[in-house]
């Protein structure tokens, strides 16, 4: 049997996670630390991805997503658009092991300032499609 084609460290995104304990990688039962396969680590890459701000990563500065540029923005359909874009765009960049499916935006149907981002992936290698949903505050606030 062929082992796993991805494969990666393990860790709990405080952002979008539900998470009992810590955020950040995680340990395995024997204190060894955890990791995922296949489509946990292409999902986990996603996150990070999403949430990383171009510039942040010293030696890859051009690494990220340009949603953070949205902050302070009115919560309308170019915004919506914008986010759509700069997700797509991140994606066909750096994420060669997926496959953007859909992709759409939108306001937040209870919090006026809040852009829920929702996009289906299809993970190449697996051939399973996956889902991602993102809130993100165009306010500034946390949720």
């Amino acid at each position: 049997m062929i082992g796993s084609r991805y494969h990666a460290f393990q860790f709990v995104h405080p952002d979008f996670d539900v998470f009992a304990g810590h955020p950040g990688l995680q340990l395995s039962p024997t204190n060894a630390l955890a990791t995922v396969e296949e489509d946990a680590s292409v999902r986990q890459s996603i996150l990070l991805l999403l949430s990383t701000a171009p510039g942040e990563r010293v030696m890859r500065p051009e690494y990220g997503c340009d949603l953070r540029k949205l902050l302070f923005e009115p919560n309308d359909d170019t915004t919506a658009g914008l986010a759509i874009h700069y997700v797509k765009q991140a994606m066909d960049r750096w994420e060669p092991r997926a496959a953007v499916l859909r992709l759409d935006a939108g306001r937040h149907p209870e919090e006026p300032s809040w852009l829920v981002i929702e996009m289906e992936y299809r993970v190449l290698a697996t051939r399973r499609a996956e889902q991602i949903t993102l809130s993100l505050s165009l306010s500034g606030e946390t949720a």
